[in-house]
């Protein structure tokens, strides 16, 4: 891992989490962080909209930072059930998960979608975590490394800097399965996508690029100690603060 781009260990909770329990959780990661006293990497927890306000003030002070995990491309306006990326910022949030397979497949986001949002989260003040992902269809008809660059350039706005933009791989099929890449096709995908973006970021090398599928406290070292992968977006494990932890600390 570069040493010039600080790791950044994001917890994607996803449709999880009541209250009592979710405060526990992040109280806990605070807790770990804290005592840590970590410096040389940042902690990211994205939990569903409805914790944000909470969860924000329970890790207040102890360097654990707090996203969303999507958000609209618009202010604000008749669009129900939607949030803002402005709305994000009011009740916390720093960061907003933008392009997640999830959203890609379940609600039809495309690449401009996605691009849109992304440059909603500059509007608001936010850091937007841009993901993208090949599916397993995708990678056995050996288009993955087809599939991200076309990806990338639909979904990076112009104008984007290292210092307003993180990029995440999640190749789709790893994502919840247990299975993950080998670390040779991970240290490819990375090292494609860091070339795509020297044509779309004046400062390519210095974006921080995330893995995500299935990383866990038993496979993070690994993975982390691949050229090109800068953190790790997690999902399942980070609704488990030692696991989650584990996994900060292999970074």
């Amino acid at each position: 891992m570069a040493r010039s781009r600080r790791p950044l260990i994001a917890g994607n909770w996803k449709m999880n989490g009541l209250t009592a329990d979710a405060l526990a959780l992040a109280g806990s990661v605070a807790e770990g962080v804290k005592q840590a006293g970590w410096t040389d990497r940042e902690v990211l927890i994205c939990p569903p909209a409805t914790l944000l306000v909470g969860i924000a003030e329970a890790v207040k002070g102890s360097g654990v930072l707090v996203g969303g995990q999507n958000c609209h491309a618009v202010v604000s306006g008749a669009h129900t059930g939607d949030i803002s990326a402005e709305m994000l910022r009011d009740a916390g949030a720093s960061h907003v998960i933008v392009g997640h397979s999830e959203r890609r497949t379940d609600c039809g986001e495309t690449d401009a979608v996605v691009r849109a949002k992304a440059e909603a989260a500059w509007r608001a003040g936010l850091m937007p975590v841009v993901c993208i992902g090949e599916t397993l269809t995708e990678r056995e008809a050996g288009r993955t490394l087809t599939v991200l660059e076309t990806q990338l350039k639909g979904s990076v706005p112009a104008g984007a800097t290292a210092a307003r933009l993180v990029v995440a791989y999640e190749p789709v099929w790893a994502i919840g399965t247990g299975k993950t890449p080998t670390t040779a096709e991970v240290a490819a995908a990375h090292a494609h996508i860091r070339r795509v973006l020297s044509g779309l970021v004046p400062d390519a090398n210095a974006v921080r690029l995330l893995y995500g599928g299935s990383v866990k406290g038993s496979n993070a070292g690994e993975l982390l100690a691949v050229g090109d992968v800068d953190g790790a977006l997690v999902g399942g494990a980070s609704l488990k603060a030692d696991e989650f932890l584990a996994i900060a600390k292999a970074a």
